[in-house]
């Protein structure tokens, strides 16, 4: 389950690139409740969504030529420049070299081998976010890729993730742990094979009401990509566009 016990490899962070900041803060807010709290002019527009003044993800314009609206997910490093190079020897590419972000951290975005675009986050004065896998925020990080195992062996290099194969309707699913503590109770993700030729991270966020959810994105201009299911043992799920393009899931889990 993903918690903000951040350790080597856990998703710390994720961010929404938007082409309109004000109209997705305005979705999001409306979506899931969510309110934006500008992280101040020297910051270019970036800013972070807040549930009852906790962190539970950022959003700023898109800055990379040729971006299109989408989330990025973060992972935690102790050591951003030394991930960078460990990523671009195991086939992925560096699109933003290493940097620091003022005194919150240091960060890079990279390119897995099939496609998936991502980040990593070394701790400054900011650890990650301030609350997920609760209502209302970040609770699990599922890559669509199109050979499980390349993904599985790349990863592994840059965090250590352990994985454990799990059988479900139409796929094999692989579970995704950080390399400490309990396999389960460590697990924050999962991999899962797609037909489609380039890879990307979807985040899951928790919800009360995936139907609702469906209906206010719906109304505020998003699409539905996946209707509301049931997954045994699972929950019940949704997967998303906002009116820009960027994906992203809802789900209640099961307890």
């Amino acid at each position: 389950m993903l918690t903000t016990d951040y350790r080597t490899g856990s998703p710390n962070w994720l961010d929404l690139g938007s082409p309109d900041t004000a109209a997705a803060a305005a979705f999001y807010g409306a979506v899931l409740g969510w309110t934006f709290r500008s992280a101040g002019p020297e910051a270019g527009g970036y800013g972070f969504f807040q549930l009852d003044g906790r962190t539970v993800a950022a959003l700023g314009p898109l800055t990379e030529e040729g971006a299109q609206s989408a989330w990025t997910l973060y992972f935690a490093t102790p050591d951003v420049d030394a991930t960078a190079k460990t990523a671009e020897q195991a086939g992925g590419t560096v699109r933003v070299e290493p940097g620091d972000v003022f005194d919150a951290g240091r960060m890079a975005a990279l390119t897995d081998p099939q496609g998936g675009r991502f980040a990593v986050w070394q701790a400054g004065r900011t650890a990650g976010l301030d609350l997920a896998g609760a209502p209302g925020s970040f609770c699990w990080a599922e890559l669509h890729t199109p050979d499980s195992a390349v993904a599985v062996a790349f990863y592994r290099a840059l965090f250590g993730w352990r994985t454990e194969q799990v059988e479900v309707p139409g796929m094999t699913y692989t579970v995704v742990s950080v390399a400490e503590g309990d396999q389960q109770d460590a697990s924050f993700g999962g991999i899962a094979p797609s037909e489609h030729s380039e890879a990307g991270w979807l985040p899951y966020f928790e919800v009360a009401d995936p139907d609702a959810v469906i209906e206010r994105a719906v109304a505020g201009g998003g699409e539905v990509l996946l209707p509301g299911m049931d997954a045994p043992g699972i929950g019940r799920m949704a997967w998303l566009h906002d009116p820009f393009g960027a994906r992203f899931a809802v789900i209640r889990s099961e307890a």
